[in-house]
């Protein structure tokens, strides 16, 4: 094994925290500003502790009535959960079909999710409208649940986890008399925890920082997502207003990051076994 020089180590160790240093810094400016007075403008990057945190800013974003926090919040909640368990519900089986099973045009059908996932958004964002639309579902959940449970790139994802699985678990579930979905249910899934919790992640955040679809589709307060709702707290603070919308910011991006450090543990492991990182 090549022997790393103390040099060499302490080099990585300060470009990695410099590094992390940049990352965070926006999120620090951010949760600094927060805390300023709340009628105060944008504050002087050599004065950017304030000389009294003002909390009361959270409090405030949370109580105004133009605006309200908790309503988003709970429709975030609603639609990125219901998103998660439904992905997981559908790209699951649907990746494990792909990795494991054999049938005509696999393949083909396999090649052409792959190939969907090229697609941007937007090409495909007014015929869904259209969609949603003709059920009747604009401005409700459905809308903004239904076209996001299925993912090709979860599929992908699950696909290449299954497939690292040895065949001798497959042989041994059918020499027990397990059917394709029992051994689905019974081995494959349960040792798939790595990868189930790196597609939740990733679908929570997509979903919970999503803006343009649940503008699309919502067209009344009660029904707006917190992204949405962000826009709103802007017009309700007033363009110079910086602290009170950056408390707005943090809350917003609380959540998603609560639910990152939760599941990192899983998350990096799941980005490992299914070979994403390179």
């Amino acid at each position: 094994m090549r022997r790393v020089s103390p040099a060499s180590a302490i080099g990585s160790y300060v470009l990695m925290v410099v590094a992390a240093a940049a990352a965070m810094t926006p999120f620090v400016w951010m949760v600094l500003v927060s805390l300023h007075p709340s009628h105060g403008a944008l504050p002087d990057p050599a004065h950017l502790l304030p000389k009294h945190l003002q909390f009361a800013n959270y409090s405030q974003v949370l109580h105004m009535d133009a605006t309200p926090f908790l309503r988003f919040l709970m429709n975030t909640l609603i639609v990125a959960v219901s998103v998660v368990c439904g992905q997981l519900l559908i790209c699951a089986p649907a990746a494990f079909a792909f990795a494991r099973l054999s049938f005509r045009g696999r393949d083909w059908l396999f090649y052409l999710f792959v190939a969907s996932m090229m697609i941007p958004g937007q090409v495909t964002m007014i015929p869904a409208f259209l969609v949603v639309r003709s059920f009747g579902w604009l401005n409700t959940y459905w809308a903004l649940i239904v076209p996001a449970i299925s993912s090709a790139f979860g599929i992908f994802l699950l696909r290449q986890f299954f497939l690292t699985l040895p065949r001798e678990l497959d042989e041994a579930a059918c020499l027990d008399g397990c059917s394709p979905w029992a051994t689905f249910w019974r081995i494959a899934a349960p040792l798939s925890s790595p990868a189930l919790a790196t597609l939740s992640v990733f679908a929570f955040i997509a979903t919970w920082t999503d803006f343009f679809w649940p503008l699309l589709v919502t067209s009344t307060t009660g029904m707006r997502t917190l992204e949405v709702g962000l826009s709103l707290f802007k017009d309700a603070f007033g363009s110079t207003n910086w602290p009170l919308q950056m408390a707005a910011a943090v809350l917003v991006l609380l959540p998603v990051l609560l639910v990152f450090l939760a599941a990192q543990r899983f998350f990096v492991r799941g980005i490992a076994l299914t070979g994403l990182k390179g």
